[in-house]
């Protein structure tokens, strides 16, 4: 089933929770809706479900307007934060609940509720009640009792928010594996940037209640369109320039130390027009001594190392350039290369394909 957000709003008394988001999610996708806290994910989410009502616009589900269809007839199921599992019930018991709220007979809903559980591999623990499992186990247990209703679109709130690490990154991978397997549209809510990267199909950015970009996660970090963006989603060094020349795809601008570079033209530009150019750390570049910049290179900035910290693959670097302030920079460290130290000189370069110019 497909999913549209239409221009929705919604607002509580003077304070504007969610201002015209709009989206399309085709059938079987994944969808996340990433941001910080208060940023209006869980407020959209909650309207998908039909728990809150929105105040503009409309929630589509196959080309039909849901405003008026009750929770309990959108077809659609939540995975709470909490698992939000019947403490009193077994996991069987659980996962059956659904289906005896709409009278399924026992027998048949039994049947369904264990295939639902083999889908999540816990049929071995169907007699157990939540208290008994990890809490990995009730994840998986909640997902079943979301499944087991054969939903249209599955909405999950901060699904992984009360595992550990190493766990939460288990049941990222198992989600999305049982998610293609179904292939039941869901939208996920979360606010962990690497979390959304890694089981997305679709990233919807968001921030004040307001959609800062919709995408696939790699267009969303290869090419982000606003500051917050760049930033939110993963590290990104953001330097303050002006356009000098604009030929429609390629802009040369002017750095604020006076410095030019040559960057991808984003959105209209006009000769004058103040704009931001956004790199990766990840993207920079040392140039070693002598070395001069090749013609592919967007700019040379010169600097000083404030800071450096080897992270096993990589080394990430604090580096001090005059005009711009603390520069990130992480460069592959390879065992025969001598680090940078602390208060050496370093020339930054990068590619032009990789400085991004921010549209707002």
């Amino acid at each position: 089933m497909g999913l549209a957000i239409d221009h929705v709003s919604k607002q509580y008394g003077d304070f504007q929770a969610l201002s015209d988001i709009h989206f399309t999610v085709p059938p079987g996708a994944l969808l996340t809706l990433l941001g910080p806290s208060g940023c209006g994910k869980s407020t959209l989410l909650r309207i998908i479900a039909g728990f809150v009502g929105a105040t503009g616009g409309r929630v589509l589900l196959d080309g039909v307007d849901v405003a008026d269809v009750p929770p309990f007839l959108r077809e659609t199921a939540m995975v709470f934060q909490n698992y939000a599992l019947f403490p009193h019930m077994t996991v069987l018991e659980n996962v059956m609940f659904g289906l005896k709220m709409r009278k399924v007979p026992k027998a048949a809903a039994r049947d369904r509720a264990m295939q639902s559980l083999e889908m999540v591999k816990l049929t071995h623990l169907a007699d157990r009640v939540p208290a008994q499992l990890s809490g990995g186990q009730q994840q998986r247990a909640a997902l079943a009792r979301a499944l087991v209703t054969d939903p249209k679109i599955l909405l999950l709130d901060e699904p992984f928010g009360a595992l550990d690490k190493n766990l939460r990154e288990e049941m990222q991978t198992e989600l999305r594996k049982l998610q293609q397997r179904v292939g039941v549209t869901t939208v996920c809510v979360t606010h962990d940037q690497q979390e959304a990267m890694a089981i997305s199909d679709y990233v919807a950015v968001m921030n004040h209640g307001r959609l800062e970009q919709f995408g696939a996660p790699l267009e969303i970090y290869d090419t982000p369109r606003s500051r917050f963006v760049s930033t939110f989603i993963g590290n990104s060094n953001v330097l303050q320039a002006r356009v000098a020349e604009s030929d429609g795809r390629w802009c040369r601008v002017e750095l604020a130390d006076g410095t030019f570079a040559r960057v991808a033209q984003r959105g209209a530009a006009s000769i004058g027009q103040q704009t931001e150019i956004a790199v990766r750390p990840g993207a920079m570049r040392a140039l070693p001594p002598g070395v001069e910049a090749r013609n592919d290179e967007a700019f040379v900035l010169q600097g000083r190392v404030g800071y450096g910290v080897n992270l096993g693959n990589v080394v990430h670097y604090e580096v001090e350039v005059p005009t711009f302030g603390i520069l990130m920079v992480e460069l592959p460290r390879s065992q025969s290369d001598d680090p940078w130290r602390l208060g050496e000189s370093i020339r930054l370069v990068a590619a032009v394909g990789d400085c991004v110019m921010l549209e707002h």
